[in-house]
């Protein structure tokens, strides 16, 4: 929800924090959706890692541990504060509304009801009254309707649909194709490096950390293999030559066996955006291109 133009005026800088933020919040968006996770599972990783790092901020700047300051800098109720601080670790997924879509296709591969023959789960019609796709989202997908449900699975290849209005499973959980453990810790860990990098230069008065970017906004599109080419080309000879810095940096096998000896990790991300600028007439076309399935 956008603010009045009062607010505006009243605290600029804020805003203008808020709408850096939706620019961050995007694509995470888009990644929690990917990876089948609520937005209640994001709101709660919101409010207990804003409670600890503000906890955390206000131990390194030598204050007293207070829930009311962390209430403060949070905007969060003292009770909550003190909840999430009595628990040492996170609370596991189970404690959490699950995705209907993960319900719909955990029921499917594990509720006999909807099993084949031999264990696996069967091929069911989409609509019927009995053993059918609708049955199945009707008890397990918390009210979505039927089609919603069989369009989110199909667009992420989860089923596939099947001529006779038959529906097969082909994924247990909710995830596109392509997505794996590793790439998503890999994401986390350089999204992480690259902001922090940012937020110590918004706050450094002298040596900030290298940071800068080349982009132009109306690049030929017949030019685009080529430049995407060249710059991993320079890019991996970049890299190469920063690993072989970095090499001659480290702590020596002698040093670093004692204890106590300062030590800090350093590294440098190249990385290559690219945005497609569609057209109102593409979304159009993809928008008719969908067919309505009708009951028989």
């Amino acid at each position: 929800m956008r603010s009045s133009p009062e607010s505006q005026s009243d605290d600029p800088l804020k805003e203008t924090t808020i709408a850096a933020l939706e620019r961050v919040v995007e694509p995470l968006i888009g990644l929690i959706f990917d990876a089948g996770i609520t937005v209640q599972e994001l709101c709660r990783l919101m409010r207990e890692t804003a409670v600890r790092s503000a906890a955390a901020r206000i131990a390194r700047e030598g204050g007293r541990g207070s829930n009311s300051r962390v209430a403060i800098m949070t905007g969060l109720a003292r009770a909550e504060v003190a909840r999430i601080l009595s628990v040492k670790d996170v609370l596991p997924s189970s404690h959490l509304v699950q995705h209907p879509a993960r319900r719909v296709l955990a029921a499917w591969y594990g509720n006999r009801r909807y099993l084949g023959a031999g264990g696996e789960p069967a091929v069911l019609p989409i609509f019927g009254t009995r053993k059918s796709f609708e049955q199945l989202v009707a008890t397990h997908g918390g009210g979505i309707p039927v089609r919603a449900m069989l369009d989110q699975l199909a667009q992420i290849n989860a089923v596939e649909i099947l001529v006779g209005q038959r529906v097969k499973a082909r994924s247990r959980v909710p995830i596109f194709q392509g997505m794996t453990s590793t790439a998503v810790a890999n994401l986390g860990e350089r999204t992480g490096d690259l902001l922090q990098t940012l937020t110590t230069n918004l706050r450094a008065t002298s040596n900030p950390l290298f940071e800068e970017t080349a982009i132009l906004n109306d690049i030929d599109n017949g030019a685009v293999p080529l430049v995407r080419r060249q710059i991993a080309e320079q890019g991996a000879a970049f890299i190469d030559g920063a690993t072989s810095l970095l090499a001659r940096s480290r702590i020596s096998p002698r040093r670093s066996n004692l204890k106590g000896y300062p030590r800090c990790r350093v590294g440098v991300t190249v990385y290559y955006f690219q945005d497609e600028i569609t057209s109102d007439d593409s979304v159009n076309n993809a928008q008719r291109r969908r067919k309505n399935l009708q009951r028989r």
